[in-house]
């Protein structure tokens, strides 16, 4: 379903990362460099032979390098007959158009090549849907690629565009059309599934949310605790549509296990509007589990970024989280035995191993105890004006037992933190 064609299973392809100087906020090149060389092996149908960081004082608005490094490396890519360049980074169109004449190759940026990925992961129909409105918003901006040949001339008395003109405008409303049209099957199967959560919401399961960094082990994780055949593979992206089972604590109460898509820094900003929707469960959740991969060099940084996400998703202190830090096995001894003292001197975190199996039984027992620790019975009275809020303390399936009074309902629900402060922002 790719916008681009990069399905040819022998494209030779080749990563470039802009350690852009007079950027501030940019990341440790080579970090950066690997996790863009991540991405694209996670893209099927590439010949990934290597990449470079580009040391670059600023970027050149119209070739975002200087001419002697796009010669420099146009030999490179001529003696390694590489087909495509993905450059890890944001490439106006312009840049684009130039950089695919000066070496005769296709080009991809940061933005482009996750649309790829997430649009050969996409399983659910809304993910599908928030793919195509993703790329097609992309494609957007760089109409002007694909008429540079015509001329864009105003017409005698300027009432008239040029062919170039009038075709781009063309494609833009077609491309405008198509994005309505895809809204509006987005809100049916939103819809769809509001009804499904609600349906779930009256089985009183508590909501199990694992979040983490991409690549961070939370898919082998969700298939160790849940049985469930979920792609797991050691690639970026390899889940991008909430995957949902039942689990039952051996020491508690029967959950709900939600596996979501990792996150990623730098992601660019249509796609994470894109892509909330995908999120959505977190917000649901009762508890929610940071999977982090300890043994990675830029662990804290990934961590950082995935407590960005979720605060401006609009997650509170008012829910749960746990710490997990997975993949010990993939540290020392003498190191994990320090990550072990340190996460004991830490409230809420835990050193487990998804593929061992190791820690994992003191991490289920502390999501019973946060479980059963968070329900609490608690009387609330309200007015016959407030027949919404009654509604949905009943939908939740929170009431435990109602009496009808002079003044309105007399109500004893049990519930966790969490519902009790959704209720008071309703």
């Amino acid at each position: 379903m790719g916008f681009t064609e990069t399905e040819t299973p022998d494209t030779r392809a080749w990563v470039l990362h802009p350690d852009i100087k007079s950027d501030r906020d940019r990341r440790e090149a080579h970090g950066a460099l690997e996790e863009a060389l991540s991405l694209a092996l996670a893209l099927p149908g590439l010949e990934v032979l290597g990449g470079t960081v580009v040391p670059l004082p600023k970027p050149h608005p119209g070739m975002l390098f200087g001419s002697g490094k796009i010669e420099e490396l146009k030999q490179q890519l001529e003696r390694d007959e590489i087909e495509l360049v993905l450059i890890d980074g944001p490439v106006t169109p312009v840049q684009q158009r130039n950089l695919e004449k000066a070496w005769g190759v296709k080009l991809l940026d940061r933005t482009g090549l996750i649309l790829e990925i997430f649009s050969d992961r996409a399983a659910t129909r809304e993910g599908v849907l928030q793919v195509e409105m993703a790329a097609l918003s992309y494609q957007r901006t760089r109409l002007v690629r694909a008429w540079t040949h015509l001329e864009r001339q105003r017409g005698g008395l300027g009432f008239v565009g040029g062919p170039g003109e009038t075709q781009i405008e063309a494609d833009r409303r077609a491309i405008d059309e198509q994005l309505v049209r895809l809204r509006r099957q987005l809100e049916k199967v939103v819809k769809t599934r509001e009804l499904h959560r609600k349906a779930r919401a009256k089985v009183p399961f508590p909501i199990v949310a694992l979040v983490g960094y991409t690549n961070a082990g939370k898919s082998t994780l969700f298939n160790r605790l849940t049985g469930a055949e979920v792609m797991a593979k050691d690639m970026l992206f390899a889940t991008l549509d909430p995957t949902m089972r039942a689990v039952k604590l051996s020491s508690g109460p029967e959950v709900i296990l939600s596996d979501t898509v990792g996150f990623i820094s730098d992601l660019p900003t249509e796609l994470v509007a894109a892509f909330r929707a995908t999120l959505e469960e977190v917000l649901a959740a009762d508890i929610i589990v940071h999977v982090r991969d300890i043994s990675h060099s830029e662990s804290e940084e990934q961590a950082k970024d995935v407590r960005d996400i979720l605060a401006s998703l609009g997650i509170t202190d008012e829910t749960p989280q746990i710490e997990l830090w997975n993949k010990i096995d993939n540290v020392d001894p003498d190191e994990a035995e320090a990550l072990q003292l340190r996460a004991s001197r830490q409230d809420d975190t835990f050193v487990a191993s998804a593929i061992t199996g190791q820690g994992l039984d003191a991490f289920l027992e502390d999501v019973a105890t946060k479980l059963a620790e968070g329900i609490r019975e608690e009387r609330l009275l309200l007015s016959y004006e407030d027949g919404r809020k009654r509604a949905w303390l009943f939908e939740k399936g929170l009431v435990s037992e109602e009496k009808q009074t002079e003044d309105g309902y007399d109500l004893l629900v049990r519930w966790s933190p969490t519902d009790a402060a959704k209720f008071d922002s309703l």
